[in-house]
């Protein structure tokens, strides 16, 4: 897929790799659609674009509920005339252990700490897709859909539900290869491993530490060299129903 002049929606645009994903995408030529539920962050999204001579749509949205999932899709189409590429990008943590043992009692994970994790990371993603197939497939020129994994799908100590969730976008990935390639649409995901965003920057310094000395590279990721991995599978006609590992080597 050729960028320049091509149509992109991106969820949770207003911050972190989503915020990169926005602006590379804008400066590579790309007609750029950002939603996220932080208001004050797509202003901001919307002003730096503007500051390096471009500019985003950007519209608030829950990527959890149909409705507003569905309207979205419906707006960027409408404002762009359609939709070739669509990024799953949004994604929240509530990490706990499964079961935690402090002063003599035992704590469990909350149901509403797993069910709002998969609300976002997976109904999420499996609502967006949805929707980005649905119009692809109606104006039938195809398109590509890329959703955010993460090194966590093979598990992490105290991310069961983070886990589960992003495991479960690599199956949806690999299942809608199957289903949409034969309309021309290419689906694939991104797996980062620790990267520098300001998520991960709250992190302490002595936790953030040993996470470091445990990757190969010896360092953390930029977002940056994640967004680079998406150019690479838009870009890449061949690339289809697979994971992109951006880990430094991390298993």
């Amino acid at each position: 897929m050729r960028l320049d002049e091509s149509r992109v929606l991106i969820t949770g645009g207003a911050r972190g790799i989503g915020r990169r994903f926005a602006l590379d995408l804008c400066l590579a030529g790309a007609q750029v659609g950002v939603c996220d539920l932080d208001s004050i962050g797509l202003s901001s999204v919307e002003e730096e674009a503007r500051r390096q001579g471009t500019q985003v749509w950007a519209r608030q949205a829950d990527v959890a509920s149909e409705t507003e999932v569905e309207k979205l899709f419906a707006d960027f189409v409408a404002h762009f005339g359609g939709i070739d590429a669509a990024v799953n990008n949004a994604g929240i943590t509530r990490d706990g252990l499964l079961i935690k043992k402090r002063d003599g009692e035992l704590r469990k994970l909350s149901l509403s700490d797993w069910q709002l994790v998969v609300d976002v990371n997976l109904t999420g993603v499996f609502l967006c897709g949805r929707e980005a197939a649905y119009h692809m497939v109606s104006q039938g020129t195809g398109g590509v859909i890329v959703s955010l994994s993460s090194i966590a799908r093979s598990g992490n100590i105290g991310q069961t539900n983070y886990s589960a969730t992003k495991a479960g976008v690599v199956a949806m990935t690999e299942v809608w290869a199957r289903e949409l390639s034969r309309y021309g649409i290419r689906t694939a995901a991104i797996a980062p491993g620790y990267t520098n965003t300001q998520m991960v920057r709250g992190v302490p310094e002595e936790v953030l530490q040993r996470v470091i000395d445990r990757i190969p590279l010896g360092r953390l990721a930029n977002e940056a060299e994640i967004s680079h991995a998406l150019r690479f599978v838009l870009e890449n006609d061949y690339v289809n129903g697979r994971v992109i590992e951006v880990d430094g080597g991390l298993r």
